[in-house]
């Protein structure tokens, strides 16, 4: 729910957030969250398989929807799909909402390096930022006119694409 401007205030859950256990994505989340996967799916498809918001089964519950995963190349087949991943991904994308604070994120992240995952970011839109983890702890900070550098997949991103309108 939001006020008659538009601001995020209080409110109960919704029923996308029960269902997915994750805050809803509110307008920058969707912008930023569309400029990465197009981004990275133009440079990088080739070489990764880019999701956006699929169900990883984490090996201590509950399991995982991460906002995007990249996962090495991985063939479609469009007879018999995949409800979730029971496979890590390479590279666990989270984007912070207003509702959600940078511990909770953080603490996913772990849960991701636990689970076998390579390297996390942590996407702030409020700062225009992204910190990219390659282990619980250890990350780089990028912002504002930076490129980003991911050393496990070799993904480099300018961050002015991904923060833009």
């Amino acid at each position: 729910m939001t006020s008659l401007t538009g601001n995020i205030q209080e409110q109960e859950l919704t029923p996308y957030e029960i269902e997915r256990n994750k805050p809803m994505p509110s307008l920058n989340h969707s912008a930023i969250q569309t400029n990465l996967v197009t981004f990275l799916n133009y440079h990088y498809r080739k070489q990764y398989t880019i999701l956006s918001e699929i169900e990883i089964i984490m090996p201590e519950k509950p399991d995982a929807v991460p906002d995007i995963a990249i996962y090495p190349k991985i063939k479609l087949d469009f007879f018999e799909d995949k409800l979730a991943m029971t496979e890590m991904p390479l590279t666990a994308i989270e984007i912070g909402s207003p509702s959600q604070s940078d511990n909770f994120i953080v603490r996913k992240i772990n849960r991701y390096f636990d689970a076998g995952v390579k390297s996390c970011w942590f996407v702030m839109p409020s700062f225009q930022a992204i910190s990219v983890y390659s282990a619980k702890g250890k990350y780089q900070f990028f912002s504002s006119d930076m490129t980003l550098m991911d050393n496990t997949t070799g993904i480099q991103l300018p961050l002015n694409e991904i923060f833009s309108e």
